[in-house]
């Protein structure tokens, strides 16, 4: 049973480092190229930063780093290169999981994403 957006097991105790990097590495240069294409750029952005919170518990870490990482791997299952769909495969993941997390992307979250976007 899933309880406050946390959808892993209890098995998951840690968020993989690699998945970490791995985001923060490709997240600013997969966003530039696909902000047209999701109409919720801002809420992708706090997602971001939730998931790189370390005081954000970390289910609902792993939650959001999972569908980030899904977001900057190029293989996916629509590519990302076919004009008008190739984001809508991740959109839908990126939606989904912020929707299953909501109540843990906090005001401080939001901010940042405003402040990032407006750089």
């Amino acid at each position: 049973m899933a309880l406050d957006g946390e959808v892993l097991g209890p098995e998951a105790e840690t968020v993989d480092p690699d998945d970490e990097a791995k985001v923060r590495r490709k997240f600013w240069p997969t966003l530039k190229k696909a902000a047209r294409h999701i109409p919720f750029t801002q809420d992708v952005v706090a997602a971001y930063y939730c998931a790189i919170d370390p005081a954000v518990p970390l289910r609902v870490r792993g939650t959001l780093l999972g569908a980030l990482l899904y977001f900057v791997t190029p293989l996916d299952a629509v590519p990302d290169f076919i004009l008008g769909l190739g984001f809508t495969d991740d959109a839908t993941v990126l939606l989904g999981a912020i929707t299953l997390v909501a109540a843990h992307i906090t005001t401080e979250h939001r901010q940042r994403a405003e402040k990032a976007l407006a750089d």
